[in-house]
C-alpha cells in the first residue's frame, strides 16, 4: 500500500518505518523543516534501539521518505496515519488541536478514497471531531478509524513487527477491511486482530495504560508497607506474580513512572471521567501515589543526611524515565534533582542517552554531568540510582566505595543486592526493603 503518516515523532517515526519494513510504500510528513532535512540526511531525531538502521536501510531501498509537503505525501495515498503529539491540557484533557489541524491537512490534499487513522493516543470522541473537521474540505470519500498504539519505549520496534494485539476502530466494513490487509503481515503467528467500533478503540490506549500505571503505584505502597513492617517487597511481588489471575508484569517497585504515556493518559482518563459525571478515585489515587513516590528517595537523603544538604554532592546514576530511551517527560530524575538543589546539594548525574536531552529541555545547567558512572560517583557524599540501566546493575564496588566520600548507596529501582553492599561496607537504602 501507499501510505502517509503525519508527524515524525516517537510513534509516527516507528510506525512510518515499520510499515516500509513490511513493503509499503511510506511518506512521512511533518511542518517541522529542521527535523525532515535531518532525517533526510539520516539523523534521526530519538534514540530507540534499531530504528536508525530500519530508517538507513528503508530509505536506501525506496520504501521511505520524508517532506513537508502535504501534496507530495498524500499523492495516492491509501491510509493517512495522523501521529502528531496530544499533549495535556490545563484540566488534564488531552489537546487534540494538533490532531484536528492534520485532519485538515489531510483532507485538502488527499487524491481519492483514503481511510484516516487516529494513530496519537487520543480521548473518546475525536474520531468524530476528525471527521467533523474534514468534512467541509475533502473532496473525495474517507473513513476515520481509531488505530491505537501500544509501544513500550526502549522495544517500540519489536513491538510493532510483532504486536501482542492489534487494535481497529472502524465503524465501516470497507475501513476495517484495509486495515485489516496493512496488519495481517505482522501477525502472521496468529496474534489477534480486534476489531471493534471507534469510540471502544480509543478508550481501550486509555485504559490499558490507566491499569498498568495503577499496578505500578499499587506495588510502591506496598513497598512502602513492606519497609514499616519488616518485609521485602521482592519477595513480596514473587508470591503473588505467580498467580496467573496477577502475573508478574509490572509489578517491580521503584521511585515512581514517568514517561510520555502513563502520566498523561492517566490524566486524560480522569478528565472524560469527569467530564461525563463520573468520580474516577482509583486513578486520582494512583496519580497521588505516584507523585508521592517521587518524592520518597529525597526524604531518604534527607533523613541520613539531614534537611541541609548544603556542600553536599550526590551522583545520580539515570535521568530517562526507563532505560533504553532518552525520554525524560515526567521522569522522576527532574523532581529529585530540583528537591536536592533546592537544599542546597549539587547533582553531578550520569545516563547513557539522556545527558543531551537534560541539557537542552529539562535541567540544562542546574546540574553537572559526567561522561561515566564512576567520574559522577568520584567525591559524592552518595550514589543515587534513578534509572535501571543494564551497565548499572554490576560496578566494581571496591572502587565504587574508593570513590565516595561515604559509602552511601540509594537504589532508586532495587538493582543491587542489598545483602553484597552491606557486606562491602556500604549504608544501603532500597525500596521496600
Amino acid at each position: 500500500m501507499r501510505i502517509a503518516v503525519v508527524g515524525s515523532g516517537y510513534v509516527g517515526l516507528v510506525a512510518g518505518t515499520c510499515f516500509a519494513e513490511s513493503g509499503n510504500t511510506v511518506i512521512c510528513i511533518d511542518i517541522d523543516e529542521k527535523k525532515i532535512a535531518g532525517l533526510n540526511e539520516g539523523k534521526v531525531p530519538i534514540f530507540e534501539p534499531g530504528l536508525e538502521e530500519l530508517i538507513k536501510r528503508n530509505v536506501r531501498d525506496g520504501r521511505l521518505k520524508f517532506t513537508t509537503d502535504y501534496a507530495e505525501g498524500m499523492k495516492g495515498a491509501q491510509v493517512a496515519f495522523i501521529a502528531v503529539g496530544t499533549p495535556p491540557g490545563e484540566d488534564g484533557g488531552a489537546d487534540v488541536q494538533y490532531v484536528l489541524a492534520a485532519a485538515r491537512s489531510i483532507a485538502e490534499h488527499m487524491t481519492g478514497y483514503t481511510v484516516v487513522v487516529d494513530k496519537s493516543t487520543v480521548p473518546v470522541g475525536t474520531a468524530v471531531k476528525v471527521s467533523a473537521a474534514m468534512g467541509p474540505i475533502a473532496k473525495h470519500e474517507y473513513d476515520v478509524v481509531s488505530n491505537p498504539e501500544f509501544l513500550k519505549e526502549g522495544a517500540a520496534i519489536d513491538d510493532f513487527l510483532k504486536p501482542d494485539r492489534v487494535v481497529i476502530g472502524a465503524d465501516t466494513e470497507r475501513a476495517g477491511r484495509i486495515m485489516t490487509e496493512l496488519y495481517e503481515p505482522f501477525v502472521r503467528t496468529g496474534n489477534p486482530i480486534y476489531t471493534m467500533d471507534v469510540a471502544s478503540a480509543e478508550l481501550t490506549k486509555y485504559a490499558a495504560n490507566a491499569m498498568l500505571a495503577t499496578r505500578i503505584s499499587f506495588m510502591n505502597e506496598i513497598a512502602n508497607v513492606c519497609e514499616r513492617v519488616g518485609a521485602n517487597v521482592d519477595n513480596v511481588r514473587k508470591g503473588i506474580g505467580s498467580d496467573d489471575r496477577i502475573g508478574s508484569r509490572f509489578l517491580f517497585s521503584g521511585i515512581g513512572y514517568g514517561g510520555s504515556c502513563f502520566p498523561k493518559d492517566v490524566k486524560a482518563i480522569i478528565h472524560t471521567a469527569d467530564a461525563n459525571d463520573y468520580d474516577f478515585k482509583i486513578l486520582k489515587a494512583v496519580e497521588d501515589v505516584n507523585a508521592d513516590q517521587k518524592m520518597l528517595l529525597y526524604r531518604k537523603i534527607v533523613k541520613h543526611f539531614g534537611e541541609d544538604l548544603t556542600g553536599r554532592r550526590f551522583a545520580l546514576w539515570g535521568l530517562a524515565f526507563k532505560p533504553n530511551t532518552d525520554d525524560m517527560r515526567e521522569a522522576p530524575a527532574i523532581v529529585l534533582s530540583k528537591a536536592l538543589k533546592a537544599a542546597g546539594a549539587t547533582v553531578v548525574a550520569h545516563d547513557p542517552e539522556a545527558m543531551e536531552e537534560s541539557k537542552a529541555h529539562y535541567l540544562g545547567d542546574e546540574i553537572e554531568y559526567a561522561g561515566s558512572p564512576m567520574e559522577a560517583v568520584e567525591d559524592a557524599d552518595a550514589l543515587v540510582i534513578v534509572t535501571e540501566w543494564n551497565e548499572f546493575r554490576r560496578p566494581d564496588f571496591d572502587a565504587l566505595k574508593a570513590a565516595l566520600k561515604e559509602p552511601v548507596v540509594f537504589d532508586g529501582r532495587n538493582i543491587f543486592p542489598r545483602k553484597t553492599l552491606e557486606e562491602a561496607g556500604f549504608t544501603y537504602y532500597g525500596i521496600g526493603k
